[in-house]
């Protein structure tokens, strides 16, 4: 049985800035595909394409069932007009931006709406008062934060009620900095990302893919060298468990993240119908699986240190 709940549909791939090839028609059905395989929970920020495409392609569909829907968004990242993002979390902007972002939705509140990065040129307090007095206006239900050290939680915390974080998650990069854990500690829900690390982690992607021009993956370290070659023997052995246990790798890859204590859901992106059907179908793990994973995980990175 799928577990519908726990699985949110992250709309950047589909704003296709990094993602190369994404059509209109495609995402479209992505999102339609995602609501037929019972997800309910979207995630979306106003950075998501050069002109608001993730918020306005989502519109579409929440706009008149509104109340079905759990919809997350963003602010605090921008473009230039020369699409070079930058981060802006000054009192002014963030209020502009969550506008327009409704506007672009056809809504009138977020469930939540988090704070997208910290503006190293405005204080942590300042950012989270601006956010909290959109709360108060009642265009969002909560308030949270993103991309955070535990630190710069608890600054957030301490000026507003965080109930809310994003915060990468996955087999090969563990919550190493405490932040879950620091979340938990403040009743802050947790939502993950990279589960699936840019697709390496859903098993698709083989030891000799080459990736499309404009592609932003094979600048991250782990898609580089003897880690990815690394990574890709620990997939062939999830594979080996997924045979076992009637489950893709990218199944696995999201249920280990989603059974993690303090996890509330995990953000998966798609841009294809396909993806989020397998994706939503995702659950849980036992004990036995989760350990079985962990273990491969650790084999996989002690073979670089």
């Amino acid at each position: 049985m799928s577990e519908p709940a726990r699985i949110v549909l992250g709309l950047w791939p589909i704003a296709g800035i990094t993602t190369v090839g994404v059509t209109r028609e495609d995402a479209k059905a992505t999102i339609g595909r995602a609501i037929d395989a019972g997800i309910r929970q979207f995630d979306t920020a106003y950075s998501y394409g050069f002109d608001g495409e993730s918020d306005r392609l989502l519109g579409e569909f929440v706009v008149h069932q509104r109340d079905e829907f759990h919809i997350m968004g963003k602010v605090g990242q921008r473009w230039t007009t020369d699409r070079q993002r930058y981060v802006d979390g000054s009192p002014q902007q963030l209020t502009l931006d969550a506008e327009e972002s409704l506007r672009r939705l056809g809504i009138d509140a977020f469930d939540v709406l988090f704070l997208h990065s910290i503006d190293p040129k405005v204080p942590i307090e300042v950012s989270a008062n601006a956010m909290a007095e959109l709360q108060r206006r009642g265009l969002c239900r909560q308030i949270g934060v993103c991309n955070v050290t535990a630190n710069q939680l608890g600054e957030f915390n301490h000026a507003v009620a965080c109930r809310a974080i994003q915060c990468p998650l996955n087999l090969v990069q563990p919550d190493s900095t405490g932040l879950i854990e620091s979340a938990r500690a403040i009743e802050a829900e947790v939502y993950v990302f990279w589960t699936l690390m840019k697709g390496l982690l859903a098993g698709r992607i083989g030891r000799d893919h080459e990736f499309a021009e404009g592609d932003s993956r094979p600048s991250y370290p782990i898609f580089q060298g003897e880690l990815r070659a690394s990574i890709h023997d620990m997939i062939d052995a999830m594979r080996r468990v997924g045979q076992r246990t009637s489950r893709t790798v990218a199944q696995l890859s999201v249920g280990w993240a989603v059974s993690q204590p303090g996890v509330q859901a995990a953000l998966v992106g798609a841009r294809r119908p396909e993806q989020i059907e397998e994706l939503a179908a995702t659950t849980s793990l036992d004990s036995e699986t989760i350990d079985e994973l962990e273990s491969l995980a650790t084999d996989a990175i002690k073979k670089l240190t």
